[in-house]
């Protein structure tokens, strides 16, 4: 069998880029749908806590599904690793790999498994599968530095020409805290890809290999170009932005710089912040990537193909060591709540030139609320969820309410579905009155969720945005602070705390940013804030005393 990743690049009509471009996002999405409805836990079948996409040999990205953005860290690295560990000819069709190492290329932190697999066309080696999916099950643990947030898999073969080798599967269970969702969901991602590896077979049998790989290549320039394009159309100049974080994991505030410098169609963005810190919200390089690589895509051309070509004009730095740029071996588990920052830091200072195109900031808190306990049958439970807040007033639109906004992409899981898999009752979900922040267009309103606790069980809470308010544009006011609570005489440490059963812990996430003066708002959109209680008559009659004022 041959093994040769060459090709020859072979001119390609634009009508067949385009169908064969589709044909590639149809098979990815395909994959994703795959992935959820195969899969067994909450995080993966309701939340949707998952990504797919085709990379090509030589490990760049050819097409990712409209997921989560912030796994395209964890699937910059595999397939370069891969090819570092394993020579070409080794790899045979059916070999599968297994990553999670956010230092060895597997991901951007622990609970995200990434799986990879080649994908053969007449005995040649044409493409990359992979899926990536959260399995919310290397919780209760520390995070003073990487080796205690779980199992590190470096990409290495899960199975090896379609055998399963189930010395390895073994290890794999027996450190996790909930096996039987574990290989359920791990069967779920061997479907997405095995799916991928049949369609995109079919597509090379259609159109030829050589023509489906050279279309792939002239995608990603494609995306280059456009990319080019929509940069060479801001003006050139140096533009700098800072903010505030924080996070339960330590006191007080850090602050997070950015500079991003336009010249001509390409694009420097070097970043900022404080040494990596003993607590797992240091990020690697490969998730400060994907994260300008979303954020700069946003505002330069949201239309750009989400392939490798993209980021072929973006040069991206931070001082290595620094919680922006860990070094091993800090702990990585919480990298997505500062990651959120770093598209507010992009957005803030894009905005200072072409404003019209950025939203105002988000809730950009990622929070999130980690249930671990036992069963009656003694089984343990672990069930993690990231909760929407507000999104970011536009200059046209309000902002949505209660959504999951830039890295993360997931959904709210229905108290339903929370209920009927766990011993937690939801007593409250709903929007926070006056939490979206006052402007011509409206800032997003934040959540509130109160959990009660059924059965012991231990909680840790997660956010940001609890000191500092997500802040307007073009004049527009700020979004309300998230924060938590627990029931009174509850010992909380960090975030931390054991409920007993009865004990409740609320959960509140931030709002988000309104956009232009509130001045310019309509008495329509005044008078309709007031009747769905978005806003309170004493508030508004403070910020919109002339539109309430009209006769």
């Amino acid at each position: 069998m041959s093994t040769s990743t060459a090709t020859t690049r072979v001119p390609v009509d634009p009508i067949t880029v385009e169908v064969i471009g589709s044909a590639l996002s149809s098979i990815v999405e395909e994959m994703g749908e795959a992935l959820v409805r195969a899969s067994h836990s909450a995080n993966i079948k309701e939340r949707r806590d998952c990504s797919t996409a085709l990379f090509d040999t030589a490990g760049q990205a050819l097409c990712q599904a409209e997921h989560i953005p912030m796994h395209l860290g964890s699937f910059l690295g595999i397939i370069p690793h891969i090819l570092k560990r394993y020579a070409p000819e080794e790899i045979r069709a059916g070999d599968v790999f297994i990553g999670n190492d956010a230092y060895e290329g597997g991901a951007t932190h622990l609970p995200d498994i990434v799986i990879a697999e080649p994908v053969f066309f007449e005995g040649a080696l044409v493409a990359w599968a992979v899926n990536t999916a959260h399995h919310a099950d290397f919780e209760d643990r520390g995070h003073a530095h990487i080796y205690q947030e779980g199992l590190r898999i470096p990409p290495i073969r899960l199975y090896r020409a379609g055998v399963l080798q189930e010395d390895l599967q073994a290890l794999f269970l027996l450190n996790c805290q909930v096996p039987r969702e574990r290989i359920s969901d791990l069967r779920a991602q061997m479907a997405a890809n095995r799916l991928a590896t049949e369609r995109l077979g079919k597509l090379c049998a259609k159109y030829g290999r050589d023509v489906v790989l050279s279309a792939g290549q002239e995608l990603m320039d494609y995306a280059e170009r456009k990319m080019r394009a929509g940069i060479a159309a801001i003006p050139d100049g140096t533009y700098s932005f800072s903010d505030r974080f924080d996070n339960p994991a330590f006191d007080g505030e850090m602050t997070f710089e950015c500079s991003v410098t336009v010249a001509g169609d390409e694009m420097n963005l070097h970043f900022d912040g404080p040494d990596q810190v003993r607590a797992g919200l240091n990020m690697v390089y490969t998730a400060l990537l994907s994260t300008v690589y979303y954020a700069v895509k946003t505002v330069v051309d949201p239309t750009i193909l989400p392939n490798g070509g993209l980021a072929r004009p973006l040069h991206v730095t931070a001082r290595e060591g620094s919680l922006l740029n860990c070094r091993h071996p800090a702990a990585v588990n919480g990298r997505i709540a500062p990651c959120q920052r770093i598209v507010d830091l992009v957005h803030g200072a894009l905005a200072q030139v072409v404003p019209e195109r950025v939203t105002a900031a988000g809730n950009g808190a990622v929070a999130s609320a980690t249930f671990v306990g036992t069963r009656p049958d003694g089984e343990l439970w672990v069930y993690l969820e990231t909760i929407g807040g507000g999104a970011g007033a536009r200059a046209t639109k309000d902002g949505l309410d209660g959504v999951h906004v830039h890295m993360t992409n997931t959904s709210n899981l229905p108290a339903e579905a929370l209920e009927q898999e766990y011993p937690l009752t939801l007593l409250r979900y709903e929007m926070v009155d006056g939490s979206g922040g006052a402007g011509r267009c409206r800032g997003g309103m934040g959540l509130r969720r109160v959990y009660r606790a059924e059965r012991t069980c231990r909680v840790k809470v997660d956010g940001s945005r609890m000191r500092s308010q997500p802040w307007g544009l073009a004049g527009g006011l700020p979004g309300a602070s998230g924060g938590y609570a627990f029931s009174e005489g509850v010992q909380v440490e960090n975030g931390i705390a054991e409920l007993q059963p009865g004990d409740q812990v609320t959960v509140i996430t931030p709002g988000a940013g309104g956009y232009g003066p509130p001045s310019e708002r309509s008495r329509e959109a005044v008078i309709r804030d007031l009747a769905e209680r978005r806003i309170d008559r004493d508030t508004a009659g403070r910020i919109y005393a002339a539109q309430l004022s009209q006769a």
